[in-house]
């Protein structure tokens, strides 16, 4: 697709801005086909995104995406038409809004609730400065769930700015919406006078408009111009409505199954499949069992628990926060409850955790999905902090099983913790064995005579420590492998027996505070060397998982001649 000019889209008439809808739909239902993507998320948004280009003027206006993954049509209009097919691809276009990438992406975004926040601060920002231009916040239903636009909202007086605030409600996050803010916003959307809900966002400072429909370019083009009429004197919030999956009938039949799209499907079983199965096997022999997610119920492989087990499964929708809580509370009552939730979206919950969850040694279970480099998303979703944030805190423990088959023994193992447990794992991997384990223990799975041991935590770095194994059989030698499946405890027994004078650690997280430093703190008295893998200091961009594992720091060739070298070294 060529790139349209600002005033192909200021000058078509109405005609031609629906065929520009057209084409742009088509645009990104065959670019998500080949290179994975969010797809009914930005179906949903086309009409939306090209009225906003229309009746504004990008990049001196300028629009914050809530989450962002809606914003590919955004990035049609402004000049990376002739780059899209590069969507995701390392070096390529990102699938979210990113700062550096262009003009018109005044801010980058990834994670739900921030972009009111944010248009605030720009909007003071241009204010202060005595700039011209409007700001607006596009901001999904499901966002609306989320504490930090009710801050952000709280504020909105305080700080004396105008801006507009498109509330684009599908009923959706991934899963569908749900909550007292939903139901809230289904009754709006049913009457025909304005409510005591419209009320409230007026109090706020807001000036409500809707309901519009967010589809239709012949009724949003007025709203959107009156709108922006209204915001020269006092902030704005536009409820239009749209439906995720637009123009395609098996999206918009299934939107949740076509939120993210893969362009290669995993051939590989999904961790998030054993945790359904898993979890229902322990509810059905301890009533204690309650399973909690934060608006990602079907990705995360509870939907089966949701069914079977419904006055013990709680959906809270976008507050990762307030999940934290609820499970400490819910652990505080007698319950033990199973936190489900990817890797990235846990970094929101860190003061939950420290003081609710591990201040009171509860017994919650942290079933965290997506840990790792996960590739496209790029660096708003690498779940590769974890290891290093959670280490610190006193009374957990982190677990990092070698394959599904260990992932199932240490939920079989969780109900006998006494205190917070965390279980880290990527998206997919093979199955493996169940095999009993004793927790905060190691597993050696070769042992040889050699003078070098390597410590792998996790599948990726377990498969890798495989395949220079057998290299280095080949070329006739060898080491001790040990799968280091707990980074807390550390089995100190263990890595006391181990006699080899080099250590080499392996982990799917940046090094900084995590297995290798762990691992080279225990022996720092001891004489020996210890050479760590991991992860550089930098935000992962996107790109295909295993190249930019090897080029972060996962590099089988450099982690190969480190062990050549202690090798050499005898």
């Amino acid at each position: 697709m060529r790139n349209l000019t600002r005033a192909e889209v200021k000058n078509a008439s109405l005609s031609q801005l629906k065929k520009m809808c057209d084409d742009l739909r088509e645009e990104i239902f065959r670019t998500v086909s080949a290179c994975g993507g969010h797809l009914s998320s930005n179906l949903g948004a086309v009409e939306l995104t090209v009225a906003l280009h229309r009746v504004f003027d990008f990049p001196r206006d300028k629009v914050v995406f809530d989450v962002g993954h809606q914003c590919y049509t955004h990035k049609l209009l402004s000049g990376r038409a002739t780059l899209f097919h590069t969507l995701r691809k390392e070096g390529g276009i990102s699938g979210f809004p990113k700062r550096e990438e262009s003009e018109y992406d005044c801010y980058g975004t990834g994670h739900a609730g921030t972009a009111i926040s944010a248009a605030l601060g720009l909007a003071k920002a241009r204010d202060l400065k005595g700039e011209d231009g409007e700001v607006i916040a596009v901001v999904g239903d499901g966002s609306f769930n989320n504490g930090l636009i009710y801050e952000a909202l709280n504020s909105l007086k305080i700080l004396d700015t105008r801006i507009l605030i498109i509330l684009n409600d599908n009923g959706m996050s991934i899963s569908p919406t749900v909550g007292g803010t939903h139901e809230i916003l289904e009754e709006m959307k049913g009457e025909a006078v304005p409510s005591e809900d419209v009320k409230l966002f007026e109090r706020f400072g807001l000036t409500y408009m809707g309901v519009c429909n967010g589809n239709d370019l012949e009724e949003l083009l007025p709203e959107l111009d009156r709108a922006k009429e209204i915001l020269k004197t006092k902030s704005v919030l536009l409820h239009v409505v749209t439906r995720k999956g637009q123009g395609y009938a098996f999206s918009e039949n299934a939107p949740a199954e076509t939120h993210g799209m893969s362009p290669h499907p995993s051939v590989k079983q999904e961790y998030s499949h054993a945790l359904g199965e898993e979890l229902i096997a322990l509810a059905e022999k301890d009533a204690r069992v309650v399973a909690v997610t934060a608006a990602m119920t079907d990705s995360l492989g509870l939907r089966p628990f949701f069914e079977k087990f419904p006055s013990r499964a709680f959906d809270v929708g976008i507050c990762e926060e307030h999940a934290s809580v609820l499970c400490a509370a819910l652990a505080a009552g007698g319950m033990r409850p199973y936190y489900a939730v990817y890797s990235t979206f846990l970094q929101r919950s860190f003061d939950e955790i420290v003081h609710d969850i591990c201040g009171q040694n509860l017994p919650v279970t942290f079933c965290i999905d997506r840990a790792g480099i996960t590739g496209e998303d790029g660096e708003t979703h690498q779940g590769v902090f974890d290891l290093s944030f959670l280490a610190p805190i006193p009374e957990i423990t982190v677990a990092i099983p070698k394959d599904i088959g260990e992932f199932r023994a240490m939920l079989r193992a969780s109900l006998d913790c006494r205190g917070p447990l965390v279980i880290r794992y990527p998206r997919a991997g093979t199955e493996g064995e169940v095999n009993p384990l004793e927790m905060g223990t190691f597993e050696v799975l070769h042992s040889t005579m050699s003078d070098i041991a390597v410590l792998a935590a996790g599948e990726r770095c377990l498969c890798l420590a495989r395949e220079l194994l057998k290299k280095a059989e080949n070329e006739g030698f060898s080491f001790t492998l040990v799968n280091a499946r707990f980074l807390k405890p550390l089995d100190s027994m263990l890595l006391a027996s181990l006699k080899q004078k080099y250590i080499v650690t392996l982990e799917d997280n940046v090094l900084i505070g995590g297995l290798g430093d762990a691992i080279a703190r225990f022996y720092r008295e001891d004489g020996r060397i210890v050479r760590s893998f991991g992860y550089a200091d930098a935000f992962i961009p996107h790109g295909e998982s295993s190249a930019l594992a090897k080029k972060y720091g996962l590099d089988g060739e450099r982690v190969f001649e480190t062990l050549r070298e202690f090798y050499a070294r005898g």
